[in-house]
């Protein structure tokens, strides 16, 4: 096999995460508009490429009130940072269907590395003559390295945020059977 460009089928697709509150709890959320490049090679999977673009405006908490909290400048600023960035910089095959992808992601202007632990579930062709390919990924980020400070202290101690955020990305990508294959390019 080469190296194969695929998209993603958001209707299949998520970008969840979850964050403590009040320290016994989990809100859960999600980023409902998004795009990005997927390069894969299923034989060769270090020569695989990544780079997603999420709209930080379509974060969804199903809490209008905190959604616009943290759209504002106490959290993602999304008038002054539209998008989070994540750019793979290199995909390990770790065992059969286990990858490890590293990338830069960038938050608020900050850019951190960060790994993403995947399973690829394989591929399949749709009923349409595309093939198919399932992705589960997670990884946990400090909110506060990416600018996220924003807490509340409680009167019974403790604070309002946790500072681990739980990030789990359900992926399905789409192959058309005229898509070509990607021709490799040196990566800086």
């Amino acid at each position: 096999m080469a190296l194969e460009r695929w998209s993603f089928d958001l209707v299949h697709s998520s970008i969840n995460f979850w964050v403590r509150h009040m320290m016994v709890s989990k809100v859960h959320g999600r980023f409902g508009q998004w795009t990005g490049t997927l390069d894969f090679d299923e034989q060769n999977p270090s020569a695989s490429r990544l780079d997603v673009q999420i709209d930080a405006a379509s974060i969804d908490t199903r809490e209008a009130q905190r959604d616009a909290h943290l759209k504002s400048a106490d959290f993602f600023d999304v008038e002054k940072y539209p998008q989070l960035t994540f750019k793979g910089t290199q995909v390990t095959s770790t065992a059969p269907g286990v990858l490890q992808v590293a990338g830069d992601l960038t938050i608020r202007g900050i850019t951190k590395p960060v790994v993403l632990a995947v399973e690829y579930a394989g591929r399949a062709k749709d009923p349409y003559g595309a093939e198919r390919a399932g992705f589960s990924a997670k990884a946990t980020l400090h909110r506060k390295d990416f600018g996220l400070t924003w807490n509340k202290a409680l009167e019974a101690g403790g604070v309002a945020l946790g500072d681990a955020i739980e990030i789990n990305l359900e992926i399905e990508a789409v192959r058309k059977p005229e898509a070509a294959t990607v021709q490799s390019e040196t990566r800086a």
